[in-house]
């Protein structure tokens, strides 16, 4: 495709389960002009999240349905190339809500300029990014984790899990994190500092969890859902906090399970145990910690506290693929795509 085209990757059917290839459409278009009041973003980096699955179904959500030949949604770093706008100059370095596209015009209000001398621009879209203040908020508000309480997190070499388990030891608790993989465990240990890593892949899963666990757990941060949330339930400590954030396993369908109706057994033990569980979307918490968010992640980052991963994929026409690997969990740390393949300034080395 030409260079001097703009291209973008629409959705191009309703996944039937998991997402396929075909799912998804590489499209060309014109670069388009910015009008007055305008700027013309060309896109340097593109997020990939869990939550981009539940947008290409047709069903109620907290989120409107991507229409079918609509851009597929997602966040970016993006580069003003040209800007007919009073508050922004060629060359500004911008958060934006693009979607999977090279180039996108922009008039809306809901910009964040970023500044690659505080932090590499690639952390606005993740551990200083949407992902960052969803652990933030979840932990803060509900998890809220007194010192010498056990915090257990799922999907916890990924973004948001990795900054939920250092927020914890922060506070004075003891976390352990559930991944897949014993070099994700690895990394979540020595790397991350966490108290314990329990591989979900083995056989033995709930065995280890419990032996990890032997206080039982005040703070269980939910992504992942599943499996994994069945081992944890037992575990869970009179007035524990479940602050739900995603259910990845579930995002393209139920597994194939034995028939068991669990539902009761959930309801049951929160009964009984007095549980709070409390899902929540992170800008619900926006206008009261976001900019308290910023700060001390910020800070953490600065002095070395708090240190994150990122998992980069090269090529705008590769998202699908690494998409459906994410929602897999084949990826090691924040997905980002690198748009057109190459590393623009502002880049972690």
């Amino acid at each position: 495709m030409s260079a001097a085209k703009a291209r973008q990757i629409v959705l191009a059917a309703r996944p039937q389960g998991k997402p396929r290839l075909t799912d998804f459409r590489l499209e060309e278009t014109a670069i388009p002009t910015p009008g007055p009041g305008q700027l013309l973003l060309r896109v340097q980096y593109l997020s990939l999240d869990p939550y981009m699955r539940g947008r290409m179904d047709d069903r109620e959500s907290y989120a409107a349905p991507t229409l079918l030949g609509s851009v597929m949604p997602g966040e970016s770093v993006a580069t003003v190339v040209a800007s007919r706008h009073p508050g922004y100059s060629e060359g500004d370095i911008v958060l934006a809500h693009t979607g999977w596209r090279t180039h996108a015009l922009w008039d809306r209000a809901d910009l964040r300029k970023l500044d690659p001398a505080v932090a590499p621009v690639t952390t606005g879209l993740g551990v200083l990014g949407m992902p960052g203040f969803t652990a933030y908020g979840g932990l803060r508000v509900i998890g809220k984790p007194a010192p010498g309480e056990t915090v257990v997190v799922a999907a916890a070499s990924g973004p948001v899990g990795s900054l939920v388990g250092q927020l914890a030891k922060i506070a004075g608790a003891r976390a352990v994190g559930i991944a897949g993989g014993a070099e994700k465990c690895a990394y979540v240990k020595d790397e991350l500092g966490f108290d314990a890593a329990v591989d979900h892949k083995g056989p033995d899963f709930a065995v280890q969890l419990r032996a990890a666990c032997p206080d039982g757990i005040d703070v269980y941060f939910e992504n992942v859902g599943g499996a994994v949330w069945q081992a944890v339930l037992p575990l869970l400590n009179k007035f524990a906090r479940v602050p739900v954030s995603g259910l990845v396993a579930q995002y393209s369908g139920a597994g194939p399970g034995d028939g068991t109706d669990r539902l009761p057994a959930t309801m049951r033990a929160i009964l009984t145990k007095s549980l709070t569980v409390r899902g929540f979307i992170n800008y619900d918490f926006a206008a009261e910690h976001y900019a308290a968010f910023l700060r001390e992640v910020g800070a953490g980052i600065a002095d070395g506290r708090i240190r994150y991963r990122e998992d980069f994929v090269d090529g705008l026409e590769k998202a699908p693929e690494a998409f459906s690997g994410m929602l897999e969990g084949r990826n090691f740390g924040k997905l980002i795509v690198r748009v057109d393949g190459s590393r623009p300034a502002g880049e972690r080395p």
